[in-house]
């Protein structure tokens, strides 16, 4: 088999097999094939695509490139979850508690972030004492003993995906769908989940700025779990707002036990509620995902929820006090108001922009590795459609230099648009995709 021969098979959009994809796949992994030969045949799938069964190939041969983890020791149906990422989503941490309080294990690896705030991993090392950092087989018994673990990606999980996705990266092929499907649902398969429950985002602030390309990668994603025998059902949601009132760091923490506390705001609790509810039922846990969501609603009600947080949180080594006293907690130096220069009701905000801006104050990356600052941010209560009055405070800049404060402040009142007469809240869920198709709802 020839490398050069399987780049010239695709550039003629002909259908790859199984062999080949893992002969570039692993020879990738391995070194033996050079970065100029790969990125060939990347732009060459950027072009002509991949259908359902060499993704489903593709995704499956970058799993055996690296490490897998063997969740059986534990018992029950393991659910994981993934977001595609967008703006105050700060869904992970809550979504996890809630879900293992009802008694579904959830064996989570998460990343950290690259944009405008760091990733899961991230926030949760603002946590005094925290580890992230925690060797397979202490991770399993965690979720073993309490049901629920969130940790960093094991660095030998699925090689062929690091080095492809750091060549797509500078070869301008990151926006395949193919790619970007087998890049989440390989990490997915191996972290051993026997389920794996998606957020697609959509909009604004979201990677798919369009329903029909959300859509798309949705399909596939479901796709992909069901040729590898792991049932996935995906959930597209809105991402042209920010979900949460918190973008940031610790302050999305702060905000995640507050949702357990019964204290979040309605867009964010909504999706927790969605996601969990489905995650249930994989689970075994409830029969249907109404019983599933109001499953949710009682361990943050009943408060088993924000128990269940502070057992992993003790668990992985850091301080369970955190979630009564937020003084606990880095914070930023200064807080700055942003007040509302004119009277009206928000119609449009630029959440990408919004997410730029916290990144501007040191909340996220623009480069792997930068160290970032965990106690800035940006708290935005305000969402379309509210309605606000000249004077108003509608925004608040945490920041650690008072002088990129002052421009965020006024950089954020450039990026909210208000409209004289009354403008209707945005949709929040737009459709379920599963292997049994595609159910349409506005909520």
């Amino acid at each position: 088999m020839n490398i050069i021969d399987i780049i010239e098979k695709k550039k003629r959009g002909n259908k790859l097999t199984k062999e080949e994809i893992d002969f570039f796949v692993q020879g990738y992994s391995r070194d033996t094939i050079p970065d100029y030969q790969i990125s060939a045949l990347l732009m060459a799938i950027w072009c002509k695509g991949l259908d359902r069964e060499e993704t489903t190939n593709l995704t499956l041969s970058m799993v055996k490139s690296g490490e897998t983890v063997d969740l059986s020791q534990i018992d029950g149906i393991k659910v994981d979850k993934h977001s595609s990422g967008g703006v105050a989503d700060t869904v992970s941490l809550p979504l996890v508690a809630l879900v293992a309080a009802n008694g579904v294990p959830v064996a989570k690896m998460s990343g950290r972030g690259l944009g405008h705030t760091g990733g899961t991993i991230d926030k949760l090392e603002s946590i005094p004492g925290l580890k992230t950092e925690i060797p397979i087989e202490e991770f399993i018994n965690i979720v073993k003993r309490v049901k629920g673990a969130i940790v960093a990606q094991s660095k030998n999980l699925v090689i062929a995906d690091k080095k492809m996705y750091a060549l797509r990266d500078v070869t301008a092929t990151v926006d395949s769908v193919p790619l970007i499907a087998s890049s989440i649902m390989s990490k997915k398969i191996a972290a051993g989940a026997d389920a794996i429950v998606l957020d697609v985002k959509v909009g604004d602030g979201a990677f798919m700025k369009n329903l029909s390309d959300a859509l798309t990668l949705a399909k596939t994603m479901v796709d992909i779990g069901s040729l590898a025998k792991r049932k996935t059902v995906a959930y597209i949601t809105d991402m042209n707002e920010p979900l949460g009132d918190a973008i940031g760091n610790a302050i999305e923490v702060e905000e995640a036990i507050d949702v357990l506390k019964g204290k979040g705001g309605k867009r964010l609790v909504n999706v927790i509620k969605t996601l969990g509810g489905e995650m249930l039922t994989l689970g075994g846990k409830a029969k249907d995902t109404q019983q599933g969501q109001e499953m949710i609603e009682r361990a943050i009600e009943d408060g088993t929820g924000l128990r269940k947080f502070r057992e992993i949180i003790q668990a992985q080594g850091g301080n369970p006090h955190v979630t009564e006293n937020f003084s606990l907690f880095p914070k930023a130096k200064f807080r700055i108001e942003v007040k509302a220069e004119e009277s009206g009701y928000i119609s449009h905000i630029e959440t990408e922009e919004v997410g730029k801006l916290a990144a501007f104050l040191g909340a996220g990356r623009t480069k792997k590795g930068e160290k970032i600052d965990l106690s800035v941010g940006i708290l935005f209560p305000k969402k379309v459609g509210d309605f606000v009055k000249k004077g108003d405070k509608i925004a608040e800049i945490l920041s650690n230099d008072m002088g990129k404060g002052e421009e965020a402040k006024k950089r954020l009142l450039k990026l909210i648009e208000l409209k004289e007469n009354k403008v209707q809240p945005l949709p929040l869920i737009y459709y379920r995709v599963s292997e049994e198709g595609i159910k349409k709802f506005i909520e």
